[in-house]
C-alpha cells in the first residue's frame, strides 16, 4: 500500500486545513456558501478528483455536527421540492462524470451567481420575499444537487433559490445543513461506484477529520452573534465571492 497522501506531499498540510476550517465555518453559520473553496485549494497540492474524494467523508461528519446543532429547525416545505429535485441533479452528474469538466460546471454556475447578485444589487427597492416555488426549486435544486456532485460547489444554486425568501437566519442555515447532508450521504454511493475512495484518500480524510467540527461550532457561534441584516449582507458577501471564485476557476481551467 502506497503511502498517505499527507506523508509525501507537505504542500497539503497547508492547503487543506484552511479548506477544512474555512468550509466548516461557513457550514455552521452562513449556509455553506464558502464550501466551494475547498476542491480548489486542495487542488494546489493534489489531483481534483483526489480533492474531491478527500473532501467528501469529512463534509459528511462536519453535516451530523452541524444537524446536531441545529436540529429542528429546517424548512420542509422548500425540502420537500429540494431534496427530490438534488437526487435526480445527483444522477445527473453521475451520468455525466466523464464527459463534463469541472471547468464547465464552475463557469456555469459562477456566472449564474454574479447575475443573481447583480439583479439584486440594481433592483430599485426592496421587493417581497418569495415563497416556495416548486418550479423553482425544482431547477434550483436539481442543479445543486449537479454541481455539488463533481466540485462539491452546490451552495451557489441553492442560496439563489433560498436567500430571496428572507427566511429567520436560523431557518436558512438549518435548511442548507439538512439540503447539503442528504446530498454528500447519497453522493458516497456514487462516489463508491465510480472508484473516487481508496486507501490513501481515506486515510487523509481521517487524518483532517477531527477540524471538522472545530470549524463548525466556530461559525455556529459566530451565527448566533450577527444581527439578522448583518447575516444576509455576510450572505450574498460569500455568493458574490462564490461566483468570482468559480469564474476565475472555470476560465482558467
Amino acid at each position: 500500500m502506497s503511502s498517505p497522501l499527507m506523508l509525501d506531499n507537505p504542500l497539503f498540510y497547508l492547503t487543506a486545513i484552511p479548506a477544512v476550517l474555512i468550509t466548516g465555518l461557513s457550514k455552521g453559520g452562513f449556509g455553506g456558501g464558502l464550501g466551494l473553496i475547498a476542491v480548489p485549494l486542495i487542488s494546489m497540492a493534489i489531483a481534483p478528483v483526489q480533492a474531491a474524494a478527500i473532501m467528501l467523508p469529512i463534509l459528511c461528519l462536519m453535516d451530523l455536527v452541524a444537524l446536531r446543532r441545529f436540529r429542528g429547525k429546517a424548512d420542509w416545505a422548500n425540502l420537500k421540492i429540494l431534496l427530490p429535485a438534488a437526487l435526480f441533479g445527483i444522477g445527473l452528474g453521475t451520468l455525466g462524470f466523464r464527459y463534463l469538466s469541472d471547468s464547465q460546471i464552475k463557469l456555469m454556475i459562477g456566472l449564474m451567481a454574479l447575475g443573481f447578485v447583480a439583479n439584486y444589487l440594481l433592483r430599485r427597492g426592496p421587493l417581497a420575499p418569495q415563497t416556495v416555488s416548486v418550479w423553482r426549486g425544482g431547477v434550483w435544486g436539481t442543479l445543486a444537487g449537479f454541481t455539488s456532485f463533481g466540485v462539491h460547489a452546490g451552495g451557489a444554486p441553492l442560496n439563489i433559490y433560498l436567500l430571496p425568501q428572507r427566511l429567520d437566519k436560523s431557518l436558512f442555515v438549518a435548511t442548507t445543513i439538512v439540503f447539503f447532508a442528504s446530498v454528500n450521504f447519497i453522493k458516497l454511493v456514487p462516489y463508491f461506484l465510480l472508484g473516487q475512495f481508496n486507501s490513501e484518500t481515506l486515510w487523509s480524510a481521517a487524518v483532517l477529520a477531527p477540524l471538522a467540527p472545530v470549524g463548525v461550532y466556530a461559525g455556529s457561534l459566530l451565527h448566533h452573534r450577527i444581527p439578522e441584516n448583518w447575516f444576509y449582507r455576510c450572505c450574498y458577501g460569500l455568493l458574490t465571492l462564490t461566483g468570482l471564485k468559480l469564474v476565475y476557476d472555470g476560465v482558467m481551467g
